[in-house]
């Protein structure tokens, strides 16, 4: 057994010497955290949901739909309802928490993106870790792809704006005609692009931070890890979904080690 507490691996600097690549939230209590070596699946190719995942994109996601409510008269101060636009398809969002009719949610998804092209998309950070893990994936020779709900063109400028562009194979997204696609649709799309065969899709898993993520992949027949450091309320959503769940991408590397 490997205590997560005590799982550090050495990460070059560039000058020679050897650092921590992961350090564990002293604020977070991880002592009793255990992960069985016999559970460490063996994969080749990991793919990332990026909100939530990669990058905490948050206050820009929120302002945006908050900047939508308000063409339809709408002033929402509730911060929780805005989060769960963060991950799903926006359209279905609108229609699910707004009970918006697919004519009026496609208008908020097109108010949405007014803001978003110009402002919404860079009031965003990366989080903590992600390009030391990315490395060390690689390094062990993973492949490593993207697959999100938002659409395409905005995970590639995101990818390229932090300077991690360069470790996916495959940045795939929702297409961009005003039609968001389901989680399932984006990664079925993913693996077609990665030539995933039916026989080889258990070599494939996704790292994602909500239910839809792991119910996306379990449609189209992948495992799936659920990270809990991002936008999920209810962890437990994703775990009965069938995902794995680590605390820290230092437990997701872990689990995937061989």
């Amino acid at each position: 057994m490997i205590n997560a507490r005590n799982y550090w691996k050495k990460f070059s600097d560039g000058a020679g010497k050897q650092r921590p690549w992961y350090n564990v939230d002293k604020r977070q209590d991880y002592t009793s955290r255990y992960i069985d070596e016999e559970e460490m699946m063996k994969k080749k190719i990991v793919l990332f949901d990026l909100d939530g995942t990669l990058v905490n994109t948050g206050e820009g996601i929120t302002k945006c739909v908050r900047y939508a409510l308000e063409k339809f008269g709408i002033e929402e101060t509730d911060q929780k309802k805005l989060e769960r636009f963060i991950g799903p398809p926006l359209e279905a969002s609108f229609q699910r928490e707004y009970d918006f009719s697919e004519e009026d949610a496609w208008k908020a998804v097109v108010f949405y993106r007014e803001r978003y092209e110009d402002i919404g998309i860079w009031e965003c950070e990366l989080y903590p870790e992600v390009t030391e893990t990315l490395e060390c994936l690689s390094r062990k020779g993973y492949r490593i792809g993207v697959a999100s709900s938002k659409p395409e063109k905005f995970c590639s400028l995101l990818m390229k704006h932090f300077g991690i562009d360069g470790y996916f194979e495959v940045i795939g997204g929702a297409i961009s005609d005003g039609k968001a696609g389901s989680k399932a649709a984006v990664l079925a799309d993913v693996l077609h692009r990665f030539g995933v065969s039916e026989e080889e899709k258990p070599e494939v898993v996704l790292v994602g931070d909500t239910k839809y993520d792991a119910l996306g992949a379990r449609e189209v027949g992948i495992d799936c890890i659920g990270i809990t450091y991002g936008f999920e309320t209810d962890v437990n959503t994703m775990r009965e979904a069938g995902a794995h769940i680590c605390d820290t991408l230092g437990e997701v590397v872990e689990y995937l080690g061989k």
